[in-house]
């Protein structure tokens, strides 16, 4: 594996991490948020997947080459 696919799959993994907390968060709604600010949270959560999608793209590509 190259480095920069090593640096997607790197950021995929991270990334991956990021929207399970995220979406915990927003699932356990222990912290009751502003409407407006819980609206842009799912959001941001809804493009970190779409992101994450992307690179699975990516990475799956890597072994097509």
């Amino acid at each position: 594996m190259q480095d920069f696919q090593k640096r997607v799959v790197d950021e995929q993994s991270d990334l991956s991490d990021k929207i399970e907390r995220l979406a915990k968060f927003l699932n356990e709604g222990v912290i009751k948020l502003d409407p407006d600010e819980q609206a842009r949270l799912i959001s941001q959560l809804n493009y970190m997947r779409q992101y994450e999608g992307i690179l699975r793209e990516r990475i799956a590509a890597f072994s097509r080459k």
